[in-house]
């Protein structure tokens, strides 16, 4: 009995560590990010401009591969960036630089999260920059179509088309309940947790400033 009362308690206490204590520890920042922080922001700058979000796009691709260069997902997306086959295909259609797809070659990786990033940014209109960014993460995460629909959902049922945060959030256009729920959380993530730390660690300024 003593060593069931023992084995019950262990096994609780390491719930409450997986519950309590690795959404904290996956928030910071992987060493392996600094190999990879000068290529980040010079190929961001080349597209964006000087004043590049490079601390959003960090934390995009923290929650996207957590830097690791390698990574493949079970869905195939490969790389820093977790292009998929089909869209790592694509790209050179919007940045003949990057011929000849390698998803898993970090300056490859690099250069096509921010041009695609910066595409979808181009595609979409918000009233402030914070909204503009959530919808171009959300578009990154599931794709440009659905964020337009949910959109014309949100201003069809009296909120507004140009705000993200309570408002085009809400709006499913179509989604399995998953997959919402999953890229609801992806811009939420990036710029409520993740950024703020990038900001603190110096890699710039982030989107959201409320």
């Amino acid at each position: 009995m003593a060593r069931l009362i023992v084995g019950t308690v262990l096994v609780l206490w390491f719930v409450v560590s997986v519950v309590y204590i690795t959404p904290a520890n996956a928030a910071q920042i992987p060493h392996e990010s600094s190999r990879y922080r000068n290529e980040l922001t010079r190929q961001a700058r080349l597209i964006w401009g000087i004043n590049a979000p490079i601390a959003v796009m960090a934390a995009q691709i923290h929650q996207e591969s957590a830097w690791n260069k390698s990574a493949v997902s079970a869905v195939g997306a490969k790389g820093l960036a977790q292009f998929m086959p089909g869209t790592a295909r694509w790209i050179p259609a919007i940045d003949s630089r990057l011929n000849n797809p390698q998803p898993t070659n970090p300056t490859w990786a690099l250069r096509a999260l921010a041009r695609y990033d910066f595409w979808l940014y181009s595609k979409l209109k918000a009233d402030t920059y914070c909204d503009r960014w959530a919808m171009t993460l959300s578009a990154y995460n599931g794709g440009l179509g659905w964020v337009l629909r949910d959109k014309k959902a949100a201003n069809a049922a009296g909120d507004s088309r140009w705000l993200w945060w309570d408002n085009v959030e809400k709006y499913n256009a179509g989604r399995g309940k998953s997959q919402f729920r999953e890229n609801r959380g992806y811009p939420r993530r990036i710029l409520r947790l993740l950024t703020p730390r990038y900001q603190q660690a110096g890699w710039g300024q982030g989107v959201c400033h409320d």
